[in-house]
């Protein structure tokens, strides 16, 4: 008996959801998208379609207070609920083919960031074969003894900073093949490593200060300034970050002590293996090729990072530049066509699980759409807050949006859906607006740092490290950060 694999647990999620349409019944909200096109709204519910003229930047009259430039998509914009529509239909449970398909939905819907992984996958077989890696972790290591713990310190900054501006979730991905063999290198475990990327991606975004992605798109959602509320959320972002940081440097300073108490104890000369530690007693020369192959790795995310934050590049965008860079190294250090090709394509390969398990974590929420109980599960959920008192109400809503965020895992999409359904209830309940960007933020960030049908599983699955030995390690940390979310979000309401 052992704890199942990621696509396992992502494979009983999904017969679980397919089953539970049966039970819950089918609803929908009245929505609202935008044609830049033809200047138009579109308002479509089940009684039909209704156009109108797109003559300001918000619809008040709809209680929906979003401006165009937020709408995301192309020409036909990201539908958006309008409160005080949702109504029932027709029930459309899910049967065994419509379980059976949902994967393949998810893998075909989700091809842009699997693409993504996979291309990342050949530029490191790349890399891989030309050794710069191991000369760079061998340096590295050296460089950094008696002082390891820096790099705890430095990552875990560096990442959540990028998670605050613009929402560096998908973006570490490539990280952990990269820097967790120096953390390993440094004498400490995989988790340490995994944990400084993950939780700093994680806790960067559940703190966001001018993500546009979530703050700033929810902000406007909720009919408010993004700056509203902005400097308890850089409060937050240096409390949760510092707790962060010194939870991974007490476990990390543990393990370099004693290797045996690492949670990974029966894990760490495979991963030593895998990830080529061990090879660094035949350390090739850092030459000025392999020099050469590191800036151009480096720069690749370098330019990727500034795309996305001053060039609106996404995935399309971000897969390029990683396929470029591998073109380049490959010219660099003059590697053989066929070679070339072999190397780029067992690489991808190993990293076709991770692609899997995001198609299959993907497809759940298909299904739930699919099943049509997705708005039915929000509009509930709104109701629960109703009546409640200012303190029960707001911590109330912080662990909605943490359940949240198991159906809806984008943090944008979670934004646009939620927000005009709740953003009304903080007036009733005589609070500001901003108070609701906060739950949905913390709500959704606690949540994400143990949900499975976000990044985790996909981060572990890179790192080769179990599900249930994630669980065993974050847990007292989550219990922290639950906490210290719960005591601002009430000194918020009342003061």
């Amino acid at each position: 008996m052992k704890f199942p694999s990621a696509l396992s647990i992502l494979l009983i999620i999904t017969a679980v959801v397919a089953v539970s349409t049966w039970f819950i019944p089918s609803g929908n909200f009245a929505n609202l998208t935008y044609n830049s096109e033809n200047e138009k709204f579109i308002i479509t519910s089940t009684e039909g379609t209704q156009v109108l003229p797109a003559t300001t930047y918000t619809l008040d009259s709809l209680n929906v207070k979003i401006p165009l430039d937020k709408f995301t998509g192309g020409d036909i914009y990201k539908p958006i609920n309008i409160p005080g529509t949702y109504h029932s239909v027709e029930e459309q449970p899910q049967g065994f083919f419509k379980f059976a398909m949902a994967p393949i939905k998810g893998i075909i819907n989700a091809a842009d960031i699997i693409f993504l992984v996979l291309i990342i996958g050949g530029l490191i077989g790349i890399i891989n074969l030309t050794g710069a890696f191991t000369a760079g972790i061998a340096w590295l290591a050296k460089a950094l003894k008696g002082r390891e713990y820096l790099l705890i310190i430095i990552t875990t900054t560096l990442v959540a900073l990028g998670g605050t501006t613009f929402g560096f979730a998908e973006e570490t991905l490539p990280f952990y093949l990269i820097l967790v063999p120096v953390f390993i290198a440094a004498g400490y475990d995989a988790m340490v490593g995994l944990a400084s990327i993950f939780l700093g991606s994680v806790v960067g975004t559940m703190c966001s200060t001018i993500n546009p992605f979530s703050t700033i798109i929810a902000s406007d959602s909720a009919g408010i300034l993004w700056t509203t509320g902005l400097t308890g959320r850089i409060i937050m972002w240096v409390v949760c970050v510092t707790l962060s940081i010194l939870f991974i440097l007490h476990y990390a300073k543990k393990v370099k002590r004693d290797p045996s108490a690492s949670i990974l104890r029966k894990q760490n000369e495979m991963l030593k293996e895998y990830f080529g530690v061990n090879a660094v007693r035949e350390v090739p020369a850092l030459n000025l090729r392999r020099i050469l192959i590191l800036i151009v790795f480096i720069s690749c995310f370098a330019v990727m990072i500034i795309g996305v934050s001053l060039f609106e590049w996404w995935f399309i965008e971000m897969t390029s530049t990683f396929f470029v860079g591998a073109l380049i190294i490959g010219l660099i250090y003059r590697i053989n066509e066929g070679k070339f090709a072999e190397e780029f394509i067992k690489g991808a390969g190993d990293l076709l699980g991770v692609a899997f398990i995001i198609g299959i974590a993907r497809g759940i929420s298909i299904l739930m759409d699919d099943g049509m109980i997705s708005d039915t599960l929000l509009y509930h959920a709104s109701s629960v807050t109703e009546g409640l008192h200012q303190g029960v109400f707001i911590n109330t809503l912080l662990f909605i949006y943490s359940g949240l965020s198991f159906l809806i895992p984008s943090s944008s999409g979670m934004a646009v859906l939620t927000m005009p359904i709740f953003a009304p209830l903080a007036d009733t309940a005589d609070l500001g607006r901003e108070i609701i960007v906060n739950a949905y933020l913390y709500g959704m960030g606690l949540f994400h740092i143990i949900n499975p049908t976000g990044l985790i599983l996909p981060s572990l699955a890179i790192v080769k490290v179990g599900y249930d030995r994630w669980l065993k390690f974050v847990w007292p940390l989550l219990v922290i950060l639950l906490v210290v979310t719960m005591i601002s979000l009430t000194l918020q309401v009342y003061l």
